[in-house]
């Protein structure tokens, strides 16, 4: 292990550790850390977004103040060696990070060339490496993910060959930044039985997350993080046995997400959108097949499935965004085609920096407002950034900010374009209990404002709150749909209990 050699009791250590940011842009710095974490422990970070977790992380991992830059006071020690002083390709030996976006740490284009990358970028052997991916793939279960094109995976099929490739490096020390953020429910439990067995090998692992329920019975403690100082430490134990609202009063999302709160369903009459002989092909394979489907006009569609069922494709289709897609639209009396139906959806994207095109925070609200009287442009814009929390903001680039704030710009931009259906695709991924429910007030508003939303979600907390509709696909098509009835709540129940 290079520079680190040997054992210590603890093996990360935080001592009067003190970290901002470089840019006055950014206020999640992390304040006075004093803590441990030893050998072999599984520590989840929580707290509410801009809180410090992923800032923690980076100090552990090496990347602040290395890659990101800021004014660092303290210690933090791995071995008992200073992180600050350590250089990247040492630590890298030592701690592998799984980061919220697998895209952001791959290197190659296939997926086994990325699981060799690291072992390569070490000096390790060609025969060790051939012995590691072999290892690594039947200990994770990717053996079908193998030989194949990154660009060809799903959110959740990148998210496991990015731990295969940490965990081929076979490091002491694994950071994950909200692993699970844009997972299904059957790939998040494939994600807690990969922690489950790297904390049986003897690993030490740090989870900063959002997501807490897959987690319970993994943790050994749980650090929660308020304004960039630990507010709490305890064990897992102890956590567990915190209330719903004490968890809610935190900013924590549930430990126990059930489907209690029924939300009316929005009745069926002439007042309908219909998709008819909706298909779509990438090349010789259909993904899309709905010959027929009608949604209440004003509903809250939870778009479910999972991840590679179809669902982002569907978006795209019923958005007019894939050109070769056929099949009509029909809204209040008129067909819409694909050209057509550009002018009447708009859609929010899981990767919302794809969408982010301009300087500054307000600006990008003003981008989906009319434009023809600009007070009055101004006056929305400056109303929706309140509603989302975002008018401290308004003069800051969109790209500056992180992740669930730039989620929630998106979805500003997606209310100022005052389109009559709005498609949302995963509007709470990263985002902590209070901001869930103010997307979800938000989506509230939306269809009491007459618009119909669909949801593609795999957050159970934001179904309960706001869904009053849902459509399953399954290998491009519709399973089943329908509102709040016994058998579909059901359906939900056990769609989302595989953990």
């Amino acid at each position: 292990m290079g520079a680190f050699v040997g054992r210590c009791v603890f093996l990360i250590e935080f001592q009067n550790v003190t970290f901002t940011y470089q840019s006055t842009e950014r206020e999640s710095g992390v304040y006075n850390l004093n803590f441990t974490i030893p050998d072999g422990q599984v520590v989840l970070l929580c707290g509410e977004s801009g809180c410090g977790k992923t800032t923690l992380t980076r100090l552990i991992n090496g990347l602040a103040p290395e890659y990101y830059d800021g004014q660092l006071s303290g210690e933090v020690l791995i071995n008992g060696k200073n992180t600050a002083k350590t250089p990247l390709y040492e630590l890298s030996k030592i701690v592998g990070s799984v980061f919220q976006n697998p895209r952001s740490q791959f290197f190659t284009v296939d997926t086994t060339g990325e699981i060799a990358f690291g072992c390569e970028n070490i000096g390790l052997p060609k025969e060790e490496i051939y012995k590691r991916i072999g290892q690594v793939s039947g200990e994770l279960k990717i053996h079908k993910l193998l030989d194949r094109s990154l660009f060809a995976l799903s959110g959740g099929e990148k998210q496991k060959i990015a731990c295969a490739s940490v965990s081929a490096m076979e490091p002491e020390i694994i950071v994950l930044d909200e692993p699970s953020s844009n997972l299904d429910v059957a790939t998040i439990a494939d994600l807690r039985e990969v922690v489950a067995k790297w904390k049986a090998m003897g690993k030490t692992i740090i989870v900063a997350e959002h997501r807490l329920y897959y987690l319970m019975g993994v943790a050994d403690r749980v650090v929660y993080l308020k304004e960039g100082r630990i507010a709490k430490d305890v064990s897992a134990v102890d956590f567990g046995n915190l209330s719903e609202a004490q968890l809610q009063k935190m900013g924590l999302r549930s430990l126990h997400p059930t489907f209690t709160s029924e939300i009316p369903v929005t009745p069926m009459n002439d007042e309908t959108i219909s998709l008819t002989d909706f298909r779509f092909s990438y090349g010789r394979n259909e993904t899309i097949n709905i010959p027929q489907l009608s949604i209440p006009r004003g509903a809250i569609v939870g778009v479910l499935g999972d991840n590679g069922a179809g669902k982002t494709t569907f978006a795209k289709c019923l958005c007019g965004l894939e050109k070769s897609a056929t099949g009509v639209l029909q809204i209040g009396g008129d067909n819409l085609n694909a050209k057509q139906r550009i002018h009447k959806c708009y859609m929010v994207m899981q990767d919302v920096n794809h969408q982010l095109f301009t300087e500054s925070v307000e600006d990008e609200i003003l981008l989906s407002l009319p434009g023809e009287d600009e007070g009055a442009d101004k006056q929305q814009a400056e109303k929706i950034l309140s509603n989302l929390k975002l008018l401290q903001f308004r003069n800051l680039h969109p790209m500056s900010l992180s992740g669930g704030q730039k989620q929630r710009v998106a979805i500003g931009s997606a209310i100022a374009s005052d389109k009559e259906v709005l498609v949302f695709d995963e509007p709470t991924s990263g985002l902590d209990y209070h901001h869930m429910i103010e997307v979800a007030t938000n989506l509230i508003a939306l269809s009491k404002m007459g618009k119909t939303l669909f949801i593609i979600t795999h957050d159970p907390e934001l179904i309960a709150q706001c869904c009053n509709y849902f459509m399953f696909i399954e290998h491009g098509k519709i399973k089943w749909s329908g509102g709040w009835t016994a058998d579909n709540r059901q359906r939900l129940h056990n769609f989302f209990s595989t953990i």
